[in-house]
């Protein structure tokens, strides 16, 4: 981690009221890239925080910010290079869910959907997730170290919802490492070096079971740490979004699937949360710019989500510059995402998220979801600014998530009543889930996990929790019809070359 990690925490501006539209953090470092223009150790940063107990609140804050920033993989030019929207695209497409189906300018369609990256570590994909994870990684872990260090418990309520936030948000990012790096969870395989300490360059691979052990037990303090935060913004990650988390951790090693049930139902049960209505499932961009998808405050089923300003410079280089027809975007230029077409036809002619896909086999943009995501009221947008938001977490996916380990447990009354409450806003009756058991149940609840969650960066995981074998449909540009098992080496990127070459303990490829 030499290269990656040469920079300690950077800030330019520390005020009172920070906002992720502001200055933060920067944790550059590789070579030919730019430089912070200020240096913080753990060592300043702790100094820092005996004296202003807004500081810790900053560098978190810094930590979202650098979620959305763009080259945060380290790259320059590449236009899927920013943040984690970016990685959860890679996910969507590996697993076919999300299809290119008309390619112009070529983003995406060689590394991931013809899957070059996932079997050649020398290509640049697989440093940019490397990369964006470990970036994270590092900014939390100064964060902890400037609050005492991993075993310490703050005095003050604020300095104990920093560290709680750090805590998270270090477990999501070792988590994607886990997916995206694993094949499957075996626990003696060692799979990647775990940095809990600041100002570390090296270290050898951990195994996942090590790896896991830290994630729930970062996750275990941040449930209790964060225990009566009220946040300010839903960039901020709450006790609920913790929880969250924790259970998708535990879903991904699989067999604590009461532990994943008893989660997901204190989110349930004590959010204000509600799941979207059966109105605003569709979009009718003509009818303004403000909907269920592209605004934080615009429904109360966002968990999780950045509300994107203009100050965030964000353009083309973005989510919604790959993904939405409706903004000045590849979506509408020539790049076309869509959803797979064998998906699409297992959704009933009754369900309201049929309708979030233009349905005309006549017409080049078929199967775009043009009804669910929409930045403006036209077809290519009139602004190269990108405003609309980033959704990382829906109510909806504690429900689904509920319902999946339930029926593992398997208790499957408890299943079908967590399914039942998301169809029953989707479909004129659900009554068809009351016959279903073991596999059937299981089944069902991965595809409505695939339809709801369509575009939103949940499949990939969903598709290795359930150990799924994909087939791409007709609308794909490559490998159509041939299946595809979760634990294909096509479906887990490599360790990158760089990091192999200058981390001395690294020698070898996971298996």
């Amino acid at each position: 981690m030499k290269n990656l990690f040469k920079q300690t925490l950077a800030i330019a501006v520390i005020a009172l009221s920070f906002s992720c539209s502001e200055e933060f953090l920067d944790n550059t470092g590789v070579a030919g890239e730019s430089q912070p223009t200020a240096s913080f150790t753990s060592a300043d940063a702790e100094q820092a925080a005996e004296t202003n107990t807004n500081i810790p609140a900053a560098f978190v804050n810094g930590i979202y910010a650098q979620m959305i920033q763009t080259g945060s993989g380290g790259t320059d030019l590449n236009h899927d290079d920013f943040g984690q929207k970016g990685y959860d695209v890679y996910g969507d497409m590996l697993c076919g869910d999300m299809a290119l189906s008309v390619s112009t300018y070529g983003w995406y369609r060689a590394d991931i959907t013809e899957f070059q990256a996932p079997q050649d570590f020398t290509r640049g994909r697989n440093r940019m997730v490397w990369r964006y994870y470990y970036r994270i990684v590092r900014s939390a872990n100064n964060v902890i170290a400037s609050l005492g260090g991993n075993d310490a418990v703050p005095e003050l309520d604020e300095n104990k919802y920093a560290m709680g936030q750090a805590k998270a948000l270090r477990a999501h990012s070792y988590f994607y490492l886990t997916q995206y790096f694993q094949k499957e969870y075996v626990p003696n395989e060692a799979i990647l070096p775990l940095y809990i300490e600041p100002e570390i360059e090296n270290l050898p691979k951990s195994t996942a079971e090590q790896v896991y052990n830290q994630m729930e037990a970062d996750l275990m303090d941040a449930v209790t740490l964060l225990d009566g935060f009220n946040r300010t913004a839903k960039n901020q990650v709450d006790q609920n979004v913790a929880r969250m988390i924790y259970a998708y951790v535990l879903g991904a090693k699989g067999g604590r699937w009461q532990d994943v049930a008893d989660l997901t139902n204190d989110v349930i049960t004590t959010t204000s949360h509600t799941m979207l209505q059966p109105a605003q499932v569709t979009v009718v961009p003509a009818d303004g710019t403000s909907n269920a998808f592209n605004d934080v405050n615009f429904t109360d089923n966002w968990m999780w989500g950045i509300d994107i300003t203009e100050n965030n410079g964000l353009d083309l280089v973005s989510w919604w510059g790959q993904i939405d027809a409706f903004s000045y975007s590849y979506a509408w230029a020539g790049d076309y995402k869509a959803i797979d077409a064998s998906l699409f036809a297992a959704i009933p002619a009754n369900d309201a998220r049929k309708g979030q896909f233009l349905n005309n086999p006549a017409n080049g943009r078929h199967l775009q979801p043009l009804f669910k995501f929409a930045a403006s009221g036209t077809i290519g947008g009139a602004s190269q600014t990108v405003t609309a938001d980033y959704v990382y977490m829906r109510i909806e996916e504690a429900y689904l998530l509920n319902a999946e380990a339930n029926a593992r447990i398997p208790n499957e009354g408890a299943a079908r009543t967590s399914l039942k409450a998301l169809l029953d806003l989707r479909v004129p009756s659900s009554a068809y889930v009351d016959s279903l058991t073991g596999q059937a149940l299981l089944d069902e609840i991965y595809l409505q996990t695939r339809i709801e969650l369509w575009g939103e960066g949940k499949s990939y995981l969903a598709m290795k929790r359930n150990q799924a074998t994909v087939t791409r449909g007709s609308n794909h540009l490559s490998f159509v019809g041939q299946p595809i098992p979760y634990n294909d080496e096509r479906m887990q990127f490599e360790i990158p070359q760089d990091e192999i070459q200058n981390n001395p303990f690294l020698s070898n490829q996971n298996q």
